[in-house]
């Protein structure tokens, strides 16, 4: 089996590398990436097999590169994308770019190929903001310029789901420790502010609840995808773990860093909510041992190097 993942060297990509490499049907992953976020982690990590993995610096728009790419890949993992943190109601024609017509390249290219089965890393900020918990069956009205152009990425991918195996999962929030970690990522963002400068800054009145998943999690799941024991029929699915305030999420840190400050921003406003029930459909495959939210932390806690607050 050949797999070729889109955005291979960014934060889940990174992970979803390593796991795929372990799969002993994987001859060969092609990491596709223009390395927009200056993440050279990917090429640094000694836990790959060299002989196995290939990288090809490319552009989702460069429908040639990707054609030529494509020839002979069974298996191709879209991850790559312009993401919200924190700019996901700027630069409309960036999302657009990327996210929506990129989207739609790689798919012109995978209806012209030999592909056999496609999976499509979606947000579940395609479904706006609401007080409800939103299902697979809530219809989407997303908000951002982000949330927009991924959906519009689904549409495309839509067209796919007669002809192949593909699917397109929508992941809530990451979070925790990879090689290539988001730091404006909300969980991602406080472990560090906490770690080394003793406070977390929130932005609003702190009850604003989003879904989250682990980034150990989502790899198991898109890893499993490709197994034939947790094979699912084409269509949508919600990736999500648990719902957490933020706030709420300050508080568990405060339990691990017991002398952190909480700094409030505009503490007055109420800030978008999405909340996602988890989709039944995709549980069994998450394979990851399961642990509390706070161990969770703890062990992200225990990868940095070293702490600016010896106090703690």
């Amino acid at each position: 089996m050949k797999i070729l993942i889109t955005g291979g060297a960014g934060y889940i990509g990174n992970e979803l590398v390593f796991e795929l490499l372990k799969v002993p049907q994987v001859e060969k992953v092609v990491v596709y990436d223009n390395l927009s976020r200056k993440n050279y982690n990917l090429f640094l990590d000694t836990r790959y097999e060299p002989h196995k993995i290939q990288f090809v610096n490319g552009e989702l728009l460069d429908s040639r590169k990707l054609r030529k790419e494509l020839q002979g890949i069974d298996v191709v993992f879209h991850l790559a994308a312009i993401v919200s943190t924190p700019y996901a109601t700027e630069n409309s024609h960036l999302f657009e770019q990327v996210n929506h017509w990129g989207t739609a390249e790689l798919v012109y290219a995978v209806e012209e190929s030999d592909v056999k089965q496609f999976i499509y890393l979606s947000t579940t900020s395609v479904y706006g903001a609401s007080e409800e918990f939103n299902t697979i069956q809530t219809i989407p009205d997303p908000k951002t310029f982000y949330g927009s152009s991924k959906l519009r990425g689904e549409q495309h991918v839509e067209r796919l789901m007669a002809k192949m195996n593909a699917c397109i999962i929508r992941c809530g929030n990451v979070y925790g420790y990879s090689p290539s970690v988001r730091f404006d990522a909300v969980i991602n963002r406080f472990m560090f502010e906490v770690n080394f400068m003793g406070r977390v800054q929130i932005n609003g009145n702190g009850h604003q609840t989003r879904a989250f998943i682990h980034v150990d999690k989502v790899v198991h799941v898109l890893r499993n995808l490709i197994n034939p024991d947790f094979s699912l029929s084409p269509g949508i699915y919600n990736l999500v773990d648990k719902n957490l305030s933020v706030s709420g999420i300050a508080e568990t840190i405060k339990e691990i860093y017991p002398h952190m400050d909480m700094i409030y921003v505009n503490q007055h406003l109420v800030m978008r909510e999405i909340k996602v029930e988890k989709d039944e459909r995709i549980e069994p495959l998450k394979t990851t041992t399961p642990i509390s939210f706070r161990e969770e932390l703890i062990n992200f806690k225990n990868k940095f190097s070293f702490s600016s607050h010896f106090d703690m």
